[in-house]
């Protein structure tokens, strides 16, 4: 199957050519056979976790994050070249969009849907359209926003206003504005909050976000200032990547240290850390895509447990590698990250024997594939690797 364009400018699925190749990667397809094993019929739409710990039914389903998750899924495949005959973007995409004003979403959710809406050049329904400008209007709400929610709404803003949708324009700015603000460090990373004791405490994520919607912000305004921020953080990141490209999970953003490398999520190997990377890439940055291939390489093994985080059998991904002591419970690294910011430790790897794998598979990061990879043809040796072909069947089957 293709995707063209109409004349309303929604992308339709056409039939590929009876005996072309496809044009989408290995790995491509390899996260659409994936997500083929997330996709809950019913409820149209892709699951919260995929188990892989051999239960009997291993989709799980909680419903405000798998509406979340879907748009996720949905931005990643306005990058694809060819879907699925069965996928209906515009349906699946209004039914989950919808389905935001029914459910109790992070504000973070309003903004993937504004993005995902962008690049699919689908329209917004008018409820939630409507929802979205009143948290965009009322400033005294930005104080409750994380930095996930702030900037999934900016990237979203700029991504309406890139595809011709100047009314969310006005909003651009005041968002910049307050993440330079509020989330901005002196250590070069972003805040996970604009203030409160939990603030300094910042994620990978948090830096994914954030910086992202600087690029964005930076390249379709020409505002400088935003650039370099996104430029300065994509350039401490590098620096604080573990030995075998581990993108560490927790950091003090007062200070510019890792508080702790765990959990190491496949997704900010493979996906979001790609994702960032490739504008960092865009303008410059030396040693970005050094680092984007080094990370991704710990995925298909190059770790310090030497094995692939991949379940090719199934087409999908293990989610993690976490402290053996903490698949339950996060108490422990809660209190490791307060003690080592009290101390002033940088935090290092652990020894081997302590790490073990978290047995499950997201639709969100399967999307995120799909975003960084879907357009990309210069990084065959990831991208074509062996590993992402579809096995054979055996004889009779």
């Amino acid at each position: 199957m293709m995707m063209i364009s109409s004349n309303s400018g929604v992308k339709l699925i056409m039939p590929a050519p009876a005996k072309g190749l496809s044009p989408n990667s290995p790995l491509v397809n390899y996260a659409l056979r994936g997500l083929e094993r997330c996709w809950l019929p019913r409820e149209r739409r892709w699951s919260h976790i995929y188990h892989l710990d051999g239960r009997a039914s291993p989709n799980e389903s909680i419903a405000h994050s798998d509406v979340f998750y879907t748009l996720n899924v949905l931005l990643g495949m306005s990058r694809v070249a060819e879907l699925p005959a069965d996928i209906d973007l515009p349906e699946i995409f209004h039914r989950n969009a919808m389905s935001l004003t029914a459910l109790p979403v992070r504000k973070y959710a309003f903004g993937m849907a504004l993005w995902a809406a962008a690049e699919l050049r689908l329209p917004i329904p008018e409820r939630v359209r409507s929802e979205l400008k009143a948290i965009l209007s009322d400033q005294s709400q930005w104080s409750a926003f994380r930095a996930q929610e702030l900037g999934m709404l900016l990237t979203g803003v700029i991504a309406q206003a890139r595809a011709g949708e100047r009314e969310w324009l006005c909003f651009a700015s005041p968002l910049y504005r307050f993440l330079k603000e509020r989330f901005h460090s002196e250590s070069g990373l972003f805040f996970d909050a604009p203030s409160g004791f939990r603030r300094r405490f910042a994620s990978f994520a948090t830096q994914t976000y954030l910086s992202i919607a600087c690029y964005q912000y930076g390249e379709f305004t020409g505002d400088v200032s935003a650039l370099v921020m996104a430029d300065t953080c994509v350039r401490n990141l590098i620096a604080l990547q573990g030995p075998q490209g581990e993108w560490p999970w927790f950091f003090d953003a007062k200070s510019g240290r890792v508080l702790d490398f765990y959990e190491v999520y496949s997704v900010h190997q493979y996906g979001m850390a790609p994702a960032l990377l490739e504008w960092a890439e865009r303008f410059g940055r030396r040693g970005a895509r050094d680092a984007l291939v080094k990370g991704f390489n710990w995925v298909l093994g190059h770790n310090q447990l030497g094995r692939t985080m991949l379940v090719p059998e199934l087409s999908l991904t293990l989610r993690s590698q976490v402290r053996k002591h903490e698949l339950k419970s996060r108490a422990r690294r809660m209190l490791r990250a307060l003690r080592n910011t009290w101390l002033e430790n940088d935090e290092t790897l652990i020894d081997s024997a302590d790490v073990r794998v978290r047995l499950e598979c997201r639709s969100y990061e399967l999307g995120w594939i799909l975003w960084s990879f879907g357009r990309r043809t210069d990084l065959r040796d990831l991208s074509h690797n062996d590993v992402f072909e579809q096995p054979s069947c055996p004889p009779g089957d």
